[in-house]
């Protein structure tokens, strides 16, 4: 959890400083904006092929000597003496963020009871929830006061305690078993699989959507900023907590595949009824069930996580690590997609207008994966009242 707390804070804190890092550096925040781009695009494409590249290292030696690197990273991000070098420092922290984050879900699978793997899974998929709503507004409070390098600093920072941390709790994990490149590659080109990712693009593409533009959502339906669109965050934060925590233990109770689908449905739900509320005309909507209906997204929307990584390390087999990279990498593509599409919608219409395309947006992730679900089941691993596991049978 703490490695992700760290690679999650780095990623999004960068949205938060934008502005004085414009300034300090002289360009425009447009110019700012693509250093974003820049860590997307990176994050997304190297993810599969840095989890195929180090699938034989030891786990302990990979995330430890991996963050390391990404401490060092960060430090060398706060004395960037430019844009392009600042630039080419992000393109480095994604690279190496984009190697550790699936092995550090494949890791916390691997050391729990298949029972159990959802909670962990959950756990690790904690630590992106903290860093949103804990790390980034802490970093964007230093890079206000302190300068945006200080954000930095404290991120590489705060990282060698993980490295400190993780030399010494973290077990001794060996790497995969040796299936060879191809046959990695075919376990990943298992159609149960890319389906299962294809599912993650537009589910990711409909729930961030929201969350992108929930400024101007949330002020054309009920005419408020400032203080109540913290208000609508915070509640989003503490539902998106919670929402981490129940998909983890419903993935173990449930299974992935149905706990899966009920995010999806509820996500779906919650931005209908934002739209819904739209409907009486602008700036209309009460501020409570607009808080409310963020609090049951904010709940779905980050249960997801966990179903979705079980499952589609359950679909590959041996090679879990690569599929979550791959999942990792579609999520990202669903996040340019939201960010794209979600403002083109804005800019035609109005906040409720974005609401609306999510709606239909989310229609289609859960289409997509309920026939995923449908083709491919995987595996009940909670055991019966025999002691046996269940049916571990999966149809690719």
């Amino acid at each position: 959890m703490l490695a992700t707390f760290v690679i999650g804070t780095d990623d999004f804190v960068i949205a938060g400083v934008l502005p004085v890092i414009a300034a300090d550096l002289r360009v425009s925040e447009a110019a700012a904006g693509q250093l974003v781009t820049g860590f997307s695009v990176t994050y997304a494409v190297a993810a599969p092929a840095m989890a195929l590249l180090t699938a034989r290292l030891p786990r302990k030696a990979l995330l430890v000597g991996g963050l390391a690197a990404f401490a060092a990273a960060n430090l060398a991000t706060a004395l960037a003496p430019n844009y392009a070098t600042l630039m080419g420092a992000r393109v480095l922290t994604a690279l190496i963020g984009a190697t550790l984050t699936p092995a550090a879900f494949a890791v916390a699978e691997r050391l729990s009871a298949p029972e159990r793997a959802g909670r962990a899974i959950g756990m690790v998929a904690a630590g992106l929830t903290l860093s949103l709503f804990v790390g980034v507004p802490v970093g964007t409070l230093l890079g206000e006061n302190l300068g945006w390098r200080s954000t930095f600093v404290a991120v590489g920072v705060f990282t060698c305690l993980v490295v400190a941390a993780g030399s010494v709790l973290l077990p001794r994990v060996p790497g995969a078993v040796p299936l060879g490149m191809g046959g990695r590659l075919r376990n990943l080109g298992r159609p149960a699989v890319l389906l299962c990712a294809a599912g993650t693009v537009v589910a990711a593409g409909s729930g961030l959507m929201t969350y992108t533009y929930i400024a101007p959502l949330t002020e054309d339906l009920t005419g408020r900023g400032g203080g109540i669109l913290a208000l609508f965050i915070a509640v989003v934060g503490v539902a998106g907590a919670a929402g981490t925590v129940a998909g983890g233990l419903l993935t173990d109770r449930w299974g992935p595949d149905r706990t899966l689908l009920a995010s999806v449905a509820g996500v779906v739900a919650a931005t209908a009824v934002l739209a819904a509320l739209g409907t009486g005309g602008p700036e209309t909507a009460p501020v409570w069930p607009v808080a409310l209906t963020l609090a049951l997204w904010g709940f779905s929307a980050w249960s997801f996580t966990p179903p979705m990584n079980t499952r589609i390390m359950r679909l590959a087999g041996e090679a879990g690590t690569e599929a979550v990279a791959l999942n990792t990498s579609g999520l990202y593509v669903g996040i340019a997609m939201a960010g794209a599409a979600g403002g083109a919608v804005l800019a035609a219409y109005d906040g409720t207008g974005v609401a609306v395309a999510a709606t239909a947006v989310g229609v289609v992730a859960y289409t997509v994966l309920a026939a995923s679900v449908r083709r491919f089941p995987v595996r009940d691993e909670r055991p019966t009242s025999t002691g046996r596991k269940g049916n571990t049978h999966v149809r690719a």
